[in-house]
């Protein structure tokens, strides 16, 4: 009896240590929304992202990490594949400058830096006014559904480290799939 009690507690801790781990890579969509502006539709999204030791050690030596943020609109349809109505990504990269000694967040033509990654992060953590589509790609008697997710890019990692990337749960680091209605097309 006291070998299973001894055994339970052995794979609580395990498992509570593994989702610790887990826990600390990671990237979550907190929020998104589609705003409807003149002729455009523009996207509004908000996600939580965590970085382990591993992720933090390799931006502090300089190693860039460029993130994708991708969107769609689909039509659905209940016996055939959906239509793919718009598709996007929009990727942003995330560097240390050792000179400086600054954070940089770098998004189309724009580049912002910080004194901290935690505020890189917080920078990171937000996309706002993405001109994802136009209004006269959709109908308003239509249904669509839209998805988004956010995923670090390891085919813009340094070769070295795309090596182990491959092998290594520290570099799998992707949001799931967020997907809402499309609602109130005017």
């Amino acid at each position: 009896m006291r070998f299973c009690k001894k055994f339970s507690i052995f794979f609580s801790l395990l498992a509570v240590s593994w989702y610790a781990f887990a826990a600390a890579n990671s990237i979550n969509v907190k929020s998104a929304e589609l705003t409807f502006s003149e002729d455009v539709i523009l996207l509004n999204a908000d996600f939580d992202i965590s970085f382990g030791p591993s992720i933090e050690e390799a931006i502090n030596k300089g190693v860039p990490l460029t993130f994708l943020v991708e969107f769609q609109i689909v039509e659905p349809h209940q016996y055939w594949f959906d239509d793919e109505i718009v598709t996007v990504s929009k990727p942003i990269q995330l560097s240390y400058h050792a000179l400086t000694r600054q954070y940089l967040v770098s998004y189309d033509v724009h580049q912002k830096s910080f004194e901290s990654l935690h505020e890189a992060r917080q920078q990171l953590a937000v996309v706002r006014d993405w001109r994802v589509a136009v209004k006269s790609q959709l109908e308003k008697s239509e249904f669509y559904r839209a998805a988004l997710l956010m995923r670090l890019d390891k085919g813009k990692l340094p070769k070295a480290i795309q090596v182990d990337a491959i092998s290594s749960e520290n570099w799998n680091l992707a949001s799931p799939i967020y997907s809402w209605p499309v609602k109130d097309l005017k």
